[in-house]
């Protein structure tokens, strides 16, 4: 068991098709973060594998903007996710 854990806030986006390690695994390690009380936001694309680019015209379109967004609620302090 880790004690004494803290952290930046993590924003994480992965494809449901890495071959390096599950989605899910991140998916995991960021709920175990948000009980900690770090702030996360997690979202999967479908039929993508370890690289999505920037996503134009695919599931992952936007993803740039809601990690910029999620950035920038957490340098104005707030605590919602």
């Amino acid at each position: 068991m880790i004690s004494g854990v803290w952290g930046s806030a993590t924003f994480a986006c992965v494809g449901e098709n890495v071959g390096i390690a599950s989605w899910r695994t991140m998916e995991n390690r960021l709920h175990y973060l948000d009980a900690l009380g770090i702030p996360t936001e997690f979202h999967k694309y479908p039929g993508f594998g370890h690289s999505f680019g920037i996503g134009t015209g695919t599931a992952a379109e936007g993803w740039i903007n809601e990690a910029a967004a999620f950035w920038e609620s957490k340098c104005r302090g707030e605590k919602t996710k």
